[in-house]
């Protein structure tokens, strides 16, 4: 179930950023807004990433068991 959660917030932190950029883009932001928004965007997008590379070090887990599909818990996981 993880997983699923993980992925639904993956795509909600996603929508929020492009919405976030939307908004800057539109440029009807005052400065301070358009701060705040830039902050909230950027821990937006160090959650996506951290999404990614969890992603992306379950896959290399799969990967490379001898060409079987097999998983490791990761630290994260164990706690």
């Amino acid at each position: 179930m993880a997983r699923k959660k993980t992925a639904v917030d993956f795509e909600q932190s996603l929508g929020a950023l492009q919405t976030l950029v939307e908004r800057l883009e539109s440029g009807d932001l005052s400065l301070e807004e358009s701060l705040s928004a830039f902050e909230q965007g950027v821990a937006l997008t160090r959650e996506c990433q951290q999404a990614l590379t969890q992603a992306e070090q379950k896959v290399s887990q799969l990967l490379e068991q001898d060409g079987q599909l097999t998983t490791a818990p990761f630290a994260e996981d164990a706690q």
